[in-house]
């Protein structure tokens, strides 16, 4: 019959890597399909329901719904209803939401370096409209 070894031979080298709970959260939120496109438009101003299913092209009503609830709840976005007949109602980035910013246009930079595009027709409006800055080193 073996014997458990009394000494630890594991180091710390050999530990999986541990993931930080507060980025592993933001990866959960900012990961999910669409939230980003939602964030980039939304970073733009506030927009109604029916604004955001337009911009964000292939969007379901019922998703659109889904995501919204949960970046309300994340505190990333707010729902602004107005009282009036009929009853209108925006979605607005909160301070906490304006603050993806330099991650959404981080994002852009990325992708404008890394991603191809399949078309000459195809382009980055939001990129387009921006001044240049350098970002290397």
């Amino acid at each position: 019959m073996a014997t458990k070894p009394t000494t630890s031979t594991t180091s710390a080298q050999d530990s999986p890597a541990r993931m930080c709970p507060r980025y592993e959260h933001a990866v959960q939120i900012l990961g999910k399909r669409w939230t980003g496109l939602l964030l980039n438009t939304l970073l733009d101003g506030p927009c109604r329901f029916g604004e955001l299913t337009t911009v964000v092209e292939g969007l379901s009503d019922r998703v659109l719904s889904d995501r919204l609830r949960e970046l309300e709840s994340e505190g990333i976005v707010k729902r602004v209803v107005y009282p009036q007949i009929p009853v209108r109602v925006e979605y607005q980035l909160t301070e906490k939401g304006h603050a993806l910013k330099p991650v959404v246009d981080a994002i852009h930079l990325w992708a404008e370096d890394w991603i191809p595009l399949r078309t000459e027709a195809e382009g980055c409006p939001a990129l387009e409209e921006q001044p240049e800055e350098s970002t290397q080193m």
